[in-house]
């Protein structure tokens, strides 16, 4: 039987989903289905993400990975949490020792790059504070796909197909990166939808990570192999990075508009430029969705608030600014009066792009998780670890070997960090979470979703499916193939620069849960990649 899973000729939106007893969206079937699995067998909504996130971990190697980063906002038991497992850089590292292995800026790929992977030690600290069953449980159906093997999904297949081309030409014959052909490539060459993969090393290392509440990754025979690996290959990551690694709780950070309250987690988190732009966008009245002035407000919002971002969002150890005056009153209509008649150049640098999966849960109780994982770009460092099956990130390519920069390379310093959850409120109750993975298009996703939901009453599966734009650099934005030629020719007319992409991938993956009154779930996913919503 022939036919190609990406040949999409006829457009038919899906439905929204409903179902009382729990819901898990997610970019997989595979790991939506294991997350409802978890849930059947009287886990909670932590747990369930926990699974799901895992299962990720082995079927969209992609875009994320065991060692990788993440954040988690949980509403458990009418209360609001906040999980910061972002990594640190080496305690070896500076930008001199950089800069004299001939370096100008921060490479993409190889050990520089890599920070201390915070995500086992988010699934252990999540498991252990609120989870029901034991972590070894949880991450067996992860387990399980990696050891028996997963079939590839269609846009896995397609990124795949893409970053291992791309990457092959970055990594070449260096030995450093000859695991990573072992791993995930035939001889060099992508899986292709539909193939069966196995990644056995990933089991056991996901097995050791359960028995050991994530000891194993961090004090034991893991971190033993990545300290190892560092040396030969002049890394600056040691075992004692590891070993001094912890999770930050914190307290999520939000805005009212219209209403409703928009919860993001803290720097150095880039929640709050979604929350600057929705701060600002509140001082303007929208009634239509797909007009010239909508469009241009912003898009003028955005810029502005990834230029403030971007001088002063860094490690909150380290910001010079305190963030709290960017949620402010005074702030958002400050901004939103210099917004003009025509496209202003905020002068900020390009943005980069990124690999990072988002993922939402809700169980019976009314507990319910917005989490989100990555490797940052693609595939991460392209370094894994040898004989255990894990990628590490490369979130140290954010760093600027610029010191006076904010966000300058320091030693056990946390980046810039783009992967950001989210969660609606409304008078003290929880409406539900929702996210856009995809890099610095996340924040802009936020504000679409959120807009889309609150502004012009789309149901969740329209506010996802509905066209997006995205900021690129300067004026320059891309837009949708299906976004209105009309509206993006008037836009032309105001000095905004538009492009028009030839798909629809670097636009983020979206995923959404709202609980109504009568405690009945909807859940939305996303029409752009493999997205998938189980409620029962």
């Amino acid at each position: 039987m022939k036919f190609d899973a990406l040949y999409q000729p006829y457009q038919m939106s899906r439905y929204s989903v409903a179902a009382r007893n729990g819901m898990v969206c997610s970019s997989s079937a595979l790991a939506s289905s294991a997350g409802t699995e978890i849930l059947k067998k009287g886990g909670n909504a932590v747990d369930a993400a926990i699974a799901t996130a895992a299962v990720l971990c082995v079927v969209e190697p992609v875009s994320n990975g065991v060692g990788g980063d993440a954040f988690a906002i949980v509403w458990m038991k009418d209360r609001m949490y906040g999980l910061n497992a972002s990594g640190c850089s080496p305690e070896d590292i500076s930008v001199e020792k950089v800069r004299e292995l001939g370096y100008e800026k921060m490479p993409k790929r190889g050990w520089i790059p890599v920070t201390v992977p915070g995500e086992p030690k988010a699934w252990a600290e999540l498991s252990e504070r609120f989870g029901r069953l034991p972590l070894s449980e949880v991450l067996k159906p992860a387990i399980e796909y990696a050891e028996n093997g997963f079939p590839v999904s269609a846009a896995v297949s397609f990124l795949w197909d893409k970053y291992v081309r791309g990457d092959k030409k970055e990594f070449g014959t260096d030995p450093a990166f000859q695991e990573w052909y072992r791993v995930f490539t035939k001889d060099g060459e992508p899986y292709g939808f539909g193939e069966l993969v196995k990644f056995q090393d990933l089991a056991r290392s996901l097995r050791l990570i359960g028995e050991t509440g994530a000891d194993a990754f961090y004090h034991g025979e893991i971190a033993d192999q990545i300290e190892k690996q560092s040396i030969r290959d002049g890394g600056f990551l040691r075992k004692k990075d590891l070993e001094k690694y912890q999770v930050e709780w914190v307290d999520p950070i939000h805005v009212s508009y219209r209403g409703y309250e928009v919860w993001e987690i803290p720097p150095n988190g880039q929640g709050i430029v979604a929350l600057m732009a929705l701060n600002i966008l509140k001082n303007f009245t929208f009634t239509e969705r797909d007009e010239t002035r909508t469009s241009h407000l912003q898009f003028e919002a955005m810029k502005m608030a990834f230029a403030d971002a971007m001088a002063t969002v860094t490690d909150p150890r380290d910001m010079k600014t305190d963030y709290h005056y960017f949620l402010t009153e005074e702030y958002g209509k400050k901004r939103a009066a210099e917004i003009g008649e025509e496209a202003r150049d905020p002068g900020t640098v390009m943005p980069p792009k990124s690999g990072t999966v988002y993922l939402c849960t809700a169980d019976g109780e009314g507990n319910m998780v917005s989490y989100i994982q990555s490797n940052y770009v693609d595939f991460g460092s392209g370094i894994v670890v040898e004989d255990y099956g894990i990628a590490l990130q490369n979130r140290g390519y954010d760093f600027s070997l610029h010191p006076g920069d904010i966000n300058a390379l320091l030693p056990g310093r946390k980046s810039y960090h783009t992967i950001i959850p989210g969660f609606l409120t409304k008078d003290g109750k929880a409406v539900g979470p929702f996210g856009v993975m995809g890099g610095y298009m996340q924040p802009q996703g936020h504000v679409q979703v959120m807009m889309n939901l609150i502004d012009f009453h789309l149901n969740p599966q329209m506010c996802l499916d509905a066209p997006r734009w995205q900021w690129k650099e300067g004026r320059h934005f891309m837009v949708e193939p299906d976004f209105p030629q009309e509206q993006r020719e008037k836009l032309e007319e105001m000095e905004h620069e538009i492009d028009v992409a030839k798909n629809c991938f670097s636009f983020g993956r979206a995923e959404m849960i709202l609980r109504m009154e009568n405690g009945v779930y909807v859940g939305a996913t996303e029409s752009r990649t493999d997205g998938s919503c189980v409620g029962y």
